[in-house]
């Protein structure tokens, strides 16, 4: 069975998240911060009348930080846990195609050490330019306590 997916950039290195979880991909837009966030939230920005969080990937993949002056795109995804469905923002380099991809053709993660969880990569896809795509589920990116971080972020800026 054949998936579509947004693949975009992140520190030279090729991502993919199913579409299905994409709503949007907003170009490079102010970002309000939000006293006491997680390190990995950049702060909250209005998508479509609602207060959105937005992390900034490089932090959370533990990539060299951006300088303010770099250019970026936000891809606002619906992810959602066992209680609830929300909306964040997810900061890349750029977006670089809308690509279907056959499930067979994707590896599972090779193993690499006890310390270094990958389940937050759902598989490996090599592209005709024998480049490695890293497929995403993003589900898996955010622990439960991140969740909740997040669930604080939107509610601390809802109530003021």
């Amino acid at each position: 069975m054949s998936q579509t997916y947004l693949s975009f950039i992140i520190e030279k290195e090729l991502f993919a998240i199913n579409v299905a979880k994409v709503l949007e991909v907003l170009q490079k837009q102010p970002i309000t911060q939000v006293p006491n966030a997680p390190e990995y939230i950049r702060g909250i920005i209005n998508f479509r009348g609602e207060v959105v969080p937005v992390f900034e990937t490089r932090v959370r993949f533990h990539f060299p930080s951006r300088s303010k002056e770099d250019n970026y795109v936000i891809i606002v995804l619906d992810l959602s846990n066992e209680e609830t469905i929300f909306r964040i923002g997810a900061i890349v380099d750029k977006v670089k195609d809308v690509i279907n991809i056959d499930d067979s053709e994707i590896k599972p993660v090779p193993l690499m050490s006890k310390d270094f969880n990958t389940e937050f990569i759902y598989g490996v896809y090599k592209t005709n330019d024998d480049e490695f795509l890293m497929i995403l589920n993003v589900e898996k990116l955010f622990t439960t306590d991140d969740y909740q971080e997040v669930a604080k972020v939107q509610e601390q800026e809802i109530l003021s």
